[in-house]
């Protein structure tokens, strides 16, 4: 019963048709030439694993298909490539428009799934997403936070660096996976404050009323622009100063503080108490958008998210004055009888509606606020470690064998 045999015959698991498995779900279906472990085919490869908990760890085809897929490296030279770096799990690259943020994510939830099943093979390894970028970007040098480009060797570093989209993720998965692995591993903890020190050195601004903020890079020249994706970075921030040199501590819980002051001012300036989609520092205006396209708001998480943070960290109260006020634009401008909207115009009193609720509000936003206004001991930081999407994973409270997972 398990989702395997039927595709054993016509895949064969050696090859690179094992991975093309979305299109082996009739013997008589053409294998395609589109290779994706999303879309069609994101299913198939976690109920291989999912079937071998679900039968009680019985169901040794769905497991060896699963860590069969898993180790598969390449498909044919004629064909996009997709590569499963087992050295550090580096991710599903499917083309050179794989993001490092999608590498990280994966990278992370693999090192989870793997913890839970024992599989030491895979925890003994590099897991961290952090190895296939170090040969390539030098990390003394703007090269570094071009990371994107860096996920395979063979992909021109772009021109555009970011520390929000596409960018973010592999960031805070630094920091991240350090915590997550009881704080042993090293070469996260390492390339995180490393990295941190590139965006200081490279992106990070003041502008002349006094906010600080993190531009963005394009062809080495700087955009004074920081978007609403950046806005996690804050707490980001927050998170790894304890663990920095205990020179830069302070200096690190100033700058999370700063940042996500930033971002509270895009929000305060509007007339709906709600934050643009990205925010300019040019022509005596700061923190506002310049442009309609960017003056849209649909739900997201980042500035709550580091409200939240900040609050766990420092219980300044004012954070949790400036996440009510958030609850409170909400309720007046994105209620709607079916739901949450995002909307249009954060700069006009009465915006329209996009009529869409995105569904990071529910597992991003929301569960920022609640946390915010929550005590400390629902999941304790000291405990849990959220992804991107906000997904909390146990922190590894393991002895130094790895025979025990923490304190759940």
């Amino acid at each position: 019963m398990s989702p395997c045999t039927f595709v054993q015959d016509e895949c064969a698991l050696d090859s690179p048709d094992f991975l093309r498995v979305a299109g082996c779900v009739c013997l008589a279906v053409p294998v395609p030439d589109h290779v994706s472990v999303g879309g069609l085919g994101d299913s198939f490869y976690e109920y291989l694993i999912k079937s071998w908990l679900m039968s009680g760890k019985t169901d040794m085809e769905a497991k060896n298909m699963y860590y069969e897929a898993l180790e598969t490296e390449a498909v044919s030279d004629a064909k996009p490539k997709l590569r499963l770096v087992k050295s550090c799990v580096r991710g599903l690259l499917g083309s050179d428009h794989q993001s490092d943020s999608e590498t990280a994510t994966c990278s992370v939830s693999v090192l989870r799934l793997m913890s839970c099943q024992g599989e030491v093979i895979y925890s003994t390894r590099r897991m961290s997403p952090c190895t296939f970028v170090q040969d390539e970007c030098a990390l003394d040098s703007p090269d570094f936070l071009r990371v994107a480009g860096c996920v395979c060797l063979a992909v021109p570093v772009p021109d555009h660096v970011s520390v929000g989209g596409l960018g973010d993720s592999f960031y805070e998965y630094l920091i991240k996976s350090w915590l997550m692995s009881g704080k042993t591993d090293m070469e996260a903890k390492n390339m995180y404050y490393e990295a941190l020190e590139a965006i200081e050195t490279y992106l990070l601004n003041v502008s002349p009323g006094g906010l600080t903020y993190i531009a963005e890079w394009r062809g080495g020249i700087l955009d004074h622009k920081m978007g609403h994706l950046a806005c996690f970075s804050g707490g980001m921030i927050a998170l790894g100063a304890e663990d920095a040199k205990e020179e830069k501590r302070a200096h690190y819980r100033e700058l999370a503080a700063q940042i996500t002051k930033t971002c509270h001012e895009s929000y305060a300036r509007s007339d709906t108490k709600l934050g643009p989609e990205a925010f300019w520092f040019n022509s005596g205006r700061e923190a506002i958008a310049t442009q309609l396209s960017e003056s849209y708001y649909i739900l997201r998480p980042e500035v709550v998210e580091s409200y939240m943070y900040l609050w766990r960290q420092t219980h300044n109260p004012i954070y949790r004055e400036w996440g009510w006020e958030v609850v409170l634009a909400l309720e007046k401008y994105c209620r709607t009888e079916a739901g949450f909207s995002g909307i249009q115009d954060v700069y006009s009193s009465t915006p329209s509606h996009d009529n869409k609720q995105q569904s990071f509000f529910l597992a991003e936003t929301l569960k920022y606020l609640y946390l915010l206004f929550s005590e400390d001991d629902l999941l304790s930081l000291e405990d849990w470690v959220f992804n991107t999407e906000a997904h909390p994973l146990p922190v590894n409270h393991s002895d130094s064998s790895g025979r025990a997972w923490g304190r759940h």
